[in-house]
């Protein structure tokens, strides 16, 4: 008998992600509509990322040593 349960819940299981599934597809879908609609081209998670250069502040702030002599020739640039 409790082969039977658990097997049931299982199934469940499944189709709860079987339809979580789903609606992410349809989301997706729904998202790609609208970009084309608007005319926009899209662009992929990747290319939307611009990589993020850590200043001497931010550096001196983590601990790390900073010269003198590269501020000063940051400053004068």
């Amino acid at each position: 008998m409790a082969r039977k349960n658990r097997t049931g819940v299982l199934k469940r299981l499944r189709e709860v992600k079987k339809a979580e599934k789903a609606a992410m597809k349809r989301e997706e879908h729904r998202v790609r509509r609208e970009t084309e609609a608007a005319g926009g081209t899209r662009v992929r998670d990747e290319e939307k990322v611009e990589p993020q250069v850590a200043t001497a502040d931010d550096l001196a702030g983590y601990g790390f040593p900073v010269d003198s002599d590269e501020e000063e020739e940051a400053d004068r640039s």
